[in-house]
């Protein structure tokens, strides 16, 4: 029976106290000059990786952070831990009531804010698939749905936190867009879910129809049923049992679980936890404090690990392409803004207010890198493109 040697296990330890080290220290570095701490968590992965470290001193590069062996495996295990449960903090921010409170507005923004850039984005691919960095192993249909969903998916957490920093979170202009930007999450990580299972046919498991017919009713499910129970198990969880040790329990048992769900029937594990996170965020028998603790606990410690291990993974310098950078970046921010902002005077709103909205909803981040990285683990893209799509999310 395989195990782990004492040198594996040193190795382990070694590479994600650094890792984890290195990702908070720049983390917070990136925070003191008010720019998001991913910046700084991937700039470390980046530095770590085979960008810098392993084209300065590739041994020990090597010896750190192994590319494969039992190290490496079980390093990927952590980042999909790690992003599973960021996913898990990141839906209990969705807040489904405002996508009905803001009404016509927000539903002609969203709407809006999704069909243009996934039309014009999937022609563009359509039209030029090599330039726009399709890989020869990947079918054109896949490829071209893949690029949509990716030029759709605004970024919430990023939103909501430059509409606090403008003090504008609380105003209807601000209520319109995060409205909007949170029905966007949702159907951008349900097209997603379908394009993964288009793409490993339900794996082993379930064909194609089978599994987009159990995701769409997982998503059912998950938004009435299960979120009623998650509403009537709260206050009994949160009443018997210590805190903040039970209720946390059960929001990542609740995770783990509905990613093992999702992963068994052809969909990536992150889209469960994203759905458990939404259903549970959406109880308001859960109590502030925990969900700050819970917010805490993923974005200190999973969250950093897994933004790191981005850039052990690619040479970023290698594998940049100007010309698509630019071409990516100018798709995704033309898009997003004209259909937006078009979608915002439609429903009636004043054309300064209407561009100001669009140019809110253009706000990119952590969902579209965690896309990007589920597309190169699946070679649905190739490092070009992924290169492209983390620079155009960051910018």
């Amino acid at each position: 029976m395989a195990t782990l040697t004492h040198k594996d296990l040193t190795t382990i330890f070694l590479a994600l106290g650094i890792l984890l080290a290195s990702a908070r220290l720049l983390g917070e570095l990136a925070i003191r000059f008010r720019q998001p701490a991913i910046i700084g968590e991937i700039l470390a992965g980046i530095l770590l990786g085979p960008t810098v470290l392993g084209t300065l001193a590739p041994g020990i590069s090597q010896a750190v952070f192994p590319m494969s062996g039992s190290p490496a495996i079980v390093l990927k295990g952590v980042a999909a831990v790690s992003v599973v449960l960021f996913l898990l903090a990141a839906g209990m921010d969705v807040d489904l009531s405002r996508i009905f409170r803001q009404g016509r507005a927000a539903m002609a923004v969203s709407v809006s804010g999704i069909v243009a850039p996934f039309i014009i984005g999937g022609l563009a691919a359509w039209a030029a698939p090599e330039l726009l960095g399709r890989t020869e192993h990947t079918p054109p249909l896949i490829f071209v749905l893949f690029f949509a969903t990716a030029m759709s998916i605004s970024a919430l957490p990023v939103i909501a936190k430059t509409l606090m920093d403008l003090n504008l979170y609380r105003s209807d202009l601000g209520m319109v867009v995060i409205a909007a930007a949170i029905f966007d999450d949702l159907a951008g990580w349900i097209i997603f879910a379908i394009v993964l299972g288009m793409m490993t046919q339900g794996g082993p498991t379930f064909w194609i129809g089978g599994t987009i017919g159990l995701t769409l009713l997982f998503v059912a499910f998950m938004l009435t049923i299960g979120r009623w129970c998650i509403h009537a198990s709260l206050p009994w969880i949160q009443a018997k049992t210590s805190w903040p040790g039970g209720v946390l329990a059960f929001a990542l048992t609740l995770a783990l679980l509905s990613a093992a769900f999702t992963d068994w029937i052809g969909i990536h594990a992150v889209f469960g936890s994203f759905m458990a996170g939404v259903a549970l965020g959406d109880s308001p028998h859960l109590r502030e404090r925990t969900r700050a603790t819970i917010n805490q606990f993923v974005s200190s410690i999973f969250a950093p690990l897994f933004f790191a291990s981005i850039g052990l993974g690619v040479n970023f310098i290698e594998h940049f392409d100007l010309l698509l950078v630019l071409l990516v970046m100018a798709i995704a921010m033309l898009t997003k803004v004209v259909g937006c902002g078009l979608g915002a005077r439609a429903a009636g709103m004043p054309w300064r207010e209407s561009w100001a909205i669009g140019f809110g909803m253009n706000s990119r981040g952590a969902m579209e890198i965690i896309l990007g990285t589920l597309a190169l683990e699946f070679h649905l893209i190739g490092n070009r493109m992924f290169v492209a799509l983390v620079v155009m999310a960051l910018s």
